[in-house]
């Protein structure tokens, strides 16, 4: 079973995206901030992780560098998800480590498909 980390601080958001998740059979565990998306990745070490980057305490930019800096954490491939839809966002989001980006409101057939496509690269 597929384990995703979903970083989300917007409850509605977040309610609504893990619910579709589990649905389609993934395994998930929640961080709602940039501090606890670390502190989870380290523990839960997912196999993917759909990080919002509009967070408190830690945002989604600096969450990312970091684990891409810890030597556990920084091959699991990460997607930015962002309200951010100007045409140099996703640079932004690829710059701070991101491996892919989509934008909110999340289309779940375009996610799963980005979602596919990176475990499918993370395997070989």
């Amino acid at each position: 079973m597929t384990r995703i980390l979903l970083v989300e601080d917007n409850e509605v958001n977040r309610e609504m995206l893990s619910r579709r998740l589990i649905r389609r059979g993934f395994e998930l565990a929640i961080a709602i901030n940039g501090i606890e998306a670390i502190d989870q990745a380290k523990t839960y070490l997912p196999d993917i992780i759909l990080m919002d980057m509009s967070l408190p305490l830690l945002d989604g930019w600096e969450a990312t560098q970091q684990l891409k800096a810890i030597p556990e954490t920084q091959r699991i491939p990460v997607i930015a998800l962002t309200a951010h839809a100007m045409a140099d966002d996703r640079e932004k989001c690829l710059a701070a480590g991101c491996d892919e980006y989509d934008i909110k409101p999340i289309d779940l057939p375009r996610l799963l498909s980005k979602i596919e496509m990176l475990l499918a690269r993370s395997v070989k």
